[in-house]
């Protein structure tokens, strides 16, 4: 994915930061308080590249009934902007590897390993890993990963991939997953977020399975 930060092999061990934090010097380290900042910022830039269309739309209504046909473009406009943002999000747990070669059904069984038998269970089914975190519960993918908030309400969705191009989808995956586990905080902060907001809204534009895993994520984030 383009603009999308990298993860290097090797990583970090479990509770020692990610060398990758390295790259991004400029960036503080990502904490709860940090995503809810975001979250709300993020909901300031949408409104305004909304506004402005909503508005105008309503001063075009009042001033001649006859503008009505371009404000009603004008609104389709307001709403497409968030859903496009939307979009972007979900191509983060886009499948994107071949999945039926026998490296990835061996990659597959590994990553298996690494996770409970229901979190087994979501990652056959839709090939996204579930892993609840201090941040909320993420769901991670080929080429990034998402995190529902607690109280399952908003979910901040992350570009970010390793660096090997010849590994496996399954691999691929396994990678981010124990970066996520080494350092939490830094795998959020390495990562490029990619959207902020409603889990309504990503929803939409989610595959099937990929909805059936943020359903999964919001019921953990809720508890």
């Amino acid at each position: 994915m383009a603009g999308a930060s990298v993860l290097h092999d090797g990583g970090a061990s479990a509770g020692t930061p990610l060398p990758e934090l390295a790259t991004v010097y400029w960036r503080p380290r990502a904490t709860d308080q940090a995503l809810s900042r975001a979250a709300k910022w993020w909901t300031v830039s949408t409104v305004a590249h909304t506004a402005p269309f909503v508005v105008i739309a309503a001063v075009l209504a009042w001033l001649s009934p006859l503008t009505i046909p371009v404000g009603v473009v004008l609104l389709a406009h307001a709403w497409i902007i968030p859903e496009l943002y939307a979009a972007r999000g979900a191509n983060v747990v886009r499948m994107r590897g071949v999945v039926t070669t026998a490296q990835e059904r061996i990659a597959l069984g590994m990553l298996g390993d690494l996770v409970g038998h229901d979190e087994r269970e979501l990652l056959v089914s839709t090939r996204l890993v579930l892993e609840p975190g201090r941040l909320g519960a993420w769901v991670v993918g080929e080429a990034g990963a998402f995190v529902v908030r607690p109280r399952g309400r908003r979910v901040h969705c992350y570009c970010v991939k390793a660096t090997d191009p010849e590994l496996p989808p399954s691999d691929r995956i396994a990678h981010l997953l124990l970066a996520l586990r080494a350092d939490e905080s830094g795998f959020a902060t390495v990562a490029n977020l990619a959207f902020s907001g409603a889990c309504w809204r990503l929803r939409r534009r989610l595959s099937p399975s990929a909805r059936r895993a943020l359903d999964a994520a919001r019921a953990v984030a809720r508890r």
